[in-house]
């Protein structure tokens, strides 16, 4: 049971003294958990990280699916002290391998990818877009399995996203941080 108060605002430093079996991020220091995904979400995932981690074989980036911590960090502050915000995106790659380390990634991905439910859907589409905007994180993808649609946001040069595409399961997607040389099919991702 989790006896933590969720009113209360921790860091990483608390988050590493928490050793149970509940998953969980941390929003500017607040707590949110969640929930295990559905089978309709890791097939989505599964199909997602095949596709990426093929074409990075041999490449100097890296697809690391949830749970993995993704410690975002503000103005070079990187104890554990100071770092209020932990996400476990569903996928996400890291092109600077620099920031890995054993507990998971330390800095913004290049790339992160939610697949959301209609269960938290204004999660991913409204605060972890403004927290993936503000740690700039260069394309987000939201993902929503119960539409079958794909969004794809890049970030500017003003540091803001800019929405690229809305895509169907129809359509092809090209990862724009390949600079177009890896295309998603996504009727392919939605099988």
């Amino acid at each position: 049971m989790d006896t933590l108060n969720l009113n209360l605002r921790y860091t990483y430093a608390d988050y590493l003294t928490w050793f149970d079996d509940i998953r969980r991020e941390l929003i500017d220091g607040l707590i949110l958990k969640m929930a295990a995904p559905s089978s309709e979400h890791q097939i989505i995932s599964g199909n997602l990280y095949r596709d990426i981690a093929i074409f990075l074989r041999k490449k100097n980036c890296k697809i690391f699916h949830a749970p993995f911590d993704v410690r975002l960090v503000k103005n070079g502050e990187n104890e554990n002290e100071k770092i209020t915000t932990v996400v476990q995106p569903d996928l996400c790659v890291v092109c600077d391998l620099t920031k890995i380390d054993k507990r998971g990634c330390l800095g913004s991905p290049d790339l992160i990818i939610e697949i959301v439910s209609q269960k938290n859907a204004k999660r991913d589409l409204k605060d972890k877009f403004k927290i993936y905007e503000e740690y700039q994180i260069r394309e987000y993808w939201i993902v929503r399995p119960y539409d079958k649609i794909t969004e794809v946001f890049l970030l500017n040069e003003n540091g803001k996203f800019i929405l690229n595409g809305i895509y169907t399961k129809e359509d092809s997607v090209p990862v724009n941080i390949f600079n177009g040389e890896l295309i998603i099919h996504l009727n392919e991702i939605f099988e």
